[in-house]
């Protein structure tokens, strides 16, 4: 009974706060959009750096005249590298017939290939686990040792590094980016809670002075400010999802399969759909959730100290 009271207070105190939770609501709306860009944002940038990884590889080109026992002690402790996923080995006549499967469409590298001697190194192909730890790979390969079985430099340099390395280095930018953007926004949405409580508080002073004489708790009292705020936050994360979802439809039939540096809208697209539910669920619990802790701190620090005064 107590509680359907709570309930129905903090109903009728979000109606007749509303003009004054304009604000509180927009900016909770940001944040929560903020939010679940960056959880699907997360999630294309890992499905784009699995992509990538899936491709990625070290060629390293050995020298003719290299043993069988050499080669198989270089795979040997490739394969025993904790980063290292699978290492295949091609001979010459393997690497050949590789390069004119992926060349089969250009007929004068055909021809001369064909016309001469094969040219091309016996070859073990790396794949890494981590692209940011290809360092590992690369730091065994270039032992003096190991330098002396290659014919030429391994795949992982000059402009393909390059490329490698920003790739990682814009990803974990990328991501730590969106947890401050979402750290410094859920922080403006609490503020402006915390003052929305503290200006609710100050209208109804009086009102709360007299439910204090009369005996009710500090509980009692707290409670329909604590589910004015939570509304704050389930209208909040319907309007973001709502938003969202219009966005990425927009963008998708707009821009089918096209890249926006790593965020893939086709397969974001694909993602709020297939986790719709979950990703709503998670909107109005991370709603609630702001509204509720940014309400209580408000009604602990200032509720107690008005209705005692």
């Amino acid at each position: 009974m107590i509680y359907s009271r709570i309930v129905k207070a903090g109903a009728q105190s979000f109606i007749r706060n509303a003009t004054l939770a304009v604000a509180a609501i927009a900016v909770m709306v940001i944040t929560l959009s903020i939010i679940l860009f960056s959880v699907i944002a997360n999630a294309t940038f890992a499905n784009t750096i699995q992509q990538i990884t899936d491709k990625i590889d070290i060629s390293v080109y050995l020298k003719d005249d290299i043993t069988t026992e050499q080669k198989d002690m270089l795979v040997a402790d490739l394969r025993a590298i904790p980063n290292v996923k699978s290492v295949t080995y091609l001979s010459k006549e393997d690497a050949l017939n590789a390069y004119k499967t992926q060349n089969q469409d250009n007929l004068d590298l055909q021809l001369a290939i064909s016309s001469t001697d094969n040219p091309l190194p016996a070859t073990i192909q790396v794949k890494p686990r981590d692209p940011n730890k290809i360092g590992e790979i690369q730091a065994y390969l270039d032992r003096e040792d190991v330098r002396k079985l290659q014919s030429d430099k391994t795949s992982y340099s000059g402009d393909r590094k390059t490329a490698l390395d920003n790739i990682t280095s814009a990803t974990k930018f990328l991501r730590e980016a969106g947890l401050i953007g979402v750290a410094v926004f859920a922080f403006v949405s609490m503020l402006i809670i915390f003052n929305t409580i503290r200006m609710a508080i100050f209208n109804r002073r009086d009102e709360l002075q007299i439910m204090r004489l009369l005996g009710a708790s500090t509980g009692f009292i707290r409670g329909p400010f604590v589910v004015e705020t939570m509304m704050y936050g389930v209208v909040s994360a319907i309007i973001s999802v709502a938003l969202c979802s219009t966005l990425f439809g927009v963008s998708s039939s707009a821009f089918q399969a096209t890249n926006f540096g790593f965020l893939d809208i086709s397969f974001a697209s694909q993602y709020f759909a297939r986790n719709f539910w979950v990703i709503l669920g998670f909107q109005l619990l991370a709603g609630i959730l702001i509204g509720a802790v940014s309400s209580i701190i408000a009604t602990r620090r200032y509720l107690a100290f008005r209705s005692t005064k």
